[in-house]
């Protein structure tokens, strides 16, 4: 069965609920027994009723999808936030006195969970440069628990080695998680490349409209238990209604990545030929400097892309800004309006220095048509070049 086949019916079992296309949404807390017997003979696990936090058939249904969209995965489990999903997988495999290492690019909340909350409770957190690959091997120490990921990375886009990082923490016994919301496993094959974890917030492109809050964490079979049962002790759980918004996103997520790709490729190309603008972060483009990597690990790109502009002042930037119809200023991103935002990534790398040669800006293409937003950006650099 082909890619776009598995995100229209994996999860999907109408015989079970009277015919329905879609699993209905179970509102449960509590979950009856018809004995005692019955009661403490319980075995409570994925795709058994419970009690509503362990999962529900709406819940079920989803992670069965997103398990089997990575590949036939061991477990899934979902959360209520993609930065619940970040932080419940690193509690879980985390403990006192073990030592992490952490991409120097990862999403800014998921790095702040690591230096307030992990050092907290005693754990040794270590930032490397992303693009360290198999060089990452002179940074394992003898507690070394767990590798954290996010490629691209957040804000500025590098493409990191995956396969090798992973191989590298296997020899030395060390779980590697991914955050893979950029590209869906549609684009990339987390587990296929070494990962043993794969982190999503399905916020993005699962839900894909910009309504919902959810978290999905994926897993081989050797990380399985510990993920799920890390999930259950902290107490985290998912809201029926954000999970339903979730499956009827997730149905039309291959059709929506697509066009996100395309728009976006377009839009980045045409930026990169602007001369308000210095350079464009986005590994599908040629001359990215991770565009080799990408091409041979990845199956597609999706809307999200970094733009680096020319010196220009924060008032001009301002006037650029304020003044779009096309691009809401907001946070998130995935859904199917067009978005920007300036960024400040220099603010927080520490293994790294990140020298941007002006202003930097985060792009999300969405689903407007491709004319009609690059028109938009036109009119915003003619305020730039006038407020400045």
């Amino acid at each position: 069965m082909k890619q776009d086949t598995k995100v229209v019916t994996a999860g999907r079992h109408p015989e079970l609920f009277h015919g329905a296309v879609n699993p209905p949404v179970y509102h449960a807390s509590t979950i009856l027994f018809e004995t005692m017997a019955e009661f403490e003979s319980r075995k409570p696990g994925p795709g058994t009723m419970f009690y509503g936090r362990h999962g529900t058939p709406t819940t079920f249904a989803l992670e069965e999808a997103i398990a089997i969209l990575e590949g036939g995965a061991a477990q899934c489990t979902l959360y209520p936030s993609g930065l619940a999903s970040c932080t419940a997988v690193l509690l879980a495999f985390l403990e006192a006195q073990s030592h992490l290492l952490v991409a120097d690019c990862v999403y800014g909340p998921t790095r702040r969970f690591c230096d307030r909350v992990l050092t907290r409770f005693g754990v040794e957190v270590t930032y490397f440069d992303p693009a360290i690959g198999g060089a990452i091997e002179t940074m394992f120490k003898a507690n070394t628990k767990a590798v954290f990921l996010e490629s691209p990375g957040s804000l500025t886009f590098e493409i990191q080695d995956v396969p090798e990082i992973a191989a590298v923490a296997r020899r030395h016994g060390a779980v590697t998680i991914l955050d893979n919301t950029w590209a869906t496993p549609l684009f990339f094959k987390s587990l296929e490349k070494g990962v043993d974890v794969s982190v999503q917030a399905a916020t993005k492109y699962i839900v894909g409209h910009s309504d919902a809050m959810l978290g999905v964490a994926t897993s081989n079979a050797d990380a399985a238990e510990t993920m799920r049962r890390g999930a259950l002790e902290i107490g985290f759980c998912a809201g029926p209604d954000d999970v339903y918004l979730a499956q009827r996103g997730l149905r039309t997520m291959a059709v929506r990545m697509r066009r996100h790709q395309e728009t976006a490729t377009e839009l980045a190309t045409w930026l990169a030929r602007r001369p308000e603008v210095s350079r464009v972060l986005y590994p599908a483009l040629p001359g990215d400097p991770g565009h080799a990597l990408w091409r041979r690990d990845f199956t597609g790109a999706s809307g999200l892309f970094g733009v680096i502009l020319k010196p220009a002042s924060t008032p001009a930037v301002a006037a650029m800004l304020d003044g779009l119809e096309l691009f809401g200023m907001g946070a998130s991103w995935g859904g199917f309006e067009s978005l920007i935002t300036p960024t400040h990534p220099e603010r927080s790398r520490s293994a790294t220095l990140w020298r941007p040669e002006g202003p930097s800006l985060r792009i999300h293409a969405g689903l407007e048509d491709v004319d009609d937003l690059k028109k938009d950006l036109d009119a915003g650099f003619t305020r730039l070049r006038t407020a400045a």
